[in-house]
């Protein structure tokens, strides 16, 4: 069975390339992270390491908020959809993943015109514009929680849970190093969140070691800055400071299990990965989050007795760092209240992925 995964959450979507191996696996997505950058994105870099055939697939999404790039961005969704033709007859897949996000639009809609079958995976507790979008075009639709299945049409739900990467499961064995503290806005990094840090820098390093994945934003250069700051601090604080624009999904797995806990965003892989790990967090949601879904996966977090919430709106440094340490001197209280992770996920999507074919293909 040859299957073309597409969309912008590569978390779960390297899950399931793992169960299935790389033969007959193909990916379409986005080269670049930022619209008028040149930033790799997370997914063009990790597929490549992995020799996955990868076909960039530039096209058009609607923006939550008007910005210079927003019409432009606009005039690319004709030509989307004609390139995602394009990659849909190359490659011929017997069935197409869709893992959410606008890329992933073009690639499921025409799939469905082809006859080619269709599977979407929604990660959130809620559901993506994107995934409403798709709902009605695809055969299947997994979904990650209970809660999203009002969402979607009754019929098409299968609840698999979020695949989780083998990385992080194999890093249950490793222990957690007192103060220690893994800082990350996810795979292209927050520019809030960098700022935060480097005004709390001196402060936070006088109790703490932090590893920082930054990301690469050539607009904002937050990497450049912190390490120029890192290397005129004094030997001491210097050496419990380590800034990374990017790690690998088995790096990042390793920083998360080894921290005392974790400081960053609230992308619901982000959440699922602290559940399974057990982990001690302080979340802080992106304020223009589509549905406010970093919010409500923090607060969920919150009530399963696992983190604390900063909201960005108003916080300033000061009560960052206060946080950071209050959570810091409460460690124990930070336990999961029970247990609501699916096992097995990226084989329930796999036996969805094989029952649609098979429909297809009696």
């Amino acid at each position: 069975m040859k299957i073309l995964i597409t969309g912008g959450h590569l978390t779960p979507a390297l899950a399931v390339i793992e169960q299935l191996g790389k033969n007959r696996v193909y990916y379409a997505g986005r080269k670049y992270s930022f619209e008028g950058e040149e930033a790799l994105s997370f997914e063009y870099r990790e597929i490549e390491r992995l020799k996955i055939p990868f076909l960039e697939l530039k096209t058009g999404r609607l923006q939550r908020k008007f910005t210079r790039f927003t019409l432009v961005s606009l005039l690319k969704l004709p030509p989307g959809f004609l390139r995602a033709y394009r990659i849909l007859k190359k490659v011929k897949p017997d069935v197409v993943l869709c893992f959410g996000s606008y890329v992933s639009v073009p690639v499921g809609i025409v799939a469905k015109l082809m006859n080619i079958p269709l599977v979407i995976h929604e990660q959130t507790l809620e559901v993506g514009f994107a995934n409403r979008i798709l709902s009605n075009f695809a055969d299947k639709v997994c979904i990650s929680f209970e809660s999203s299945r009002k969402y979607f049409p009754k019929e098409k739900c299968v609840l698999t849970g979020n695949p989780l990467r083998k990385t992080i499961k194999d890093k249950t064995n490793l222990v957690a190093q007192n103060n220690r503290i893994y800082v990350s806005g996810g795979s292209t990094g927050s520019h809030v969140i960098n700022k935060l840090v480097e005004q709390t820098l001196t402060r936070l390093l006088s109790k703490f070691t932090i590893v920082h994945q930054t990301g690469d934003s050539r607009k904002f250069r937050d990497f450049d800055r912190l390490l120029k700051i890192k290397n005129g601090l004094d030997k001491k604080l210097a050496e419990r400071y380590q800034p990374v624009k990017f790690l690998s999904p088995d790096e990042s797995s390793s920083e998360m299990a080894k921290a005392s806990f974790f400081v960053g965003r609230s992308g619901i892989n982000t959440v699922c990965e602290l559940i399974y790990l057990n982990k001690p967090a302080l979340l802080v949601p992106l304020a223009v989050s589509q549905r406010n879904e970093q919010l409500k996966n923090a607060e969920y977090l919150k009530n399963l007795g696992l983190s604390e919430v900063c909201r960005e709106e108003g916080l300033t440094a000061q009560k960052f760092a206060e946080s950071i340490i209050l959570l810091s001197e409460n460690l124990t209280k930070y336990k999961l209240n029970k247990n609501v992770l699916i096992n097995d996920a990226a084989l329930n999507v796999i036996k969805v992925l094989n029952d649609v074919h098979a429909q297809k293909n009696p």
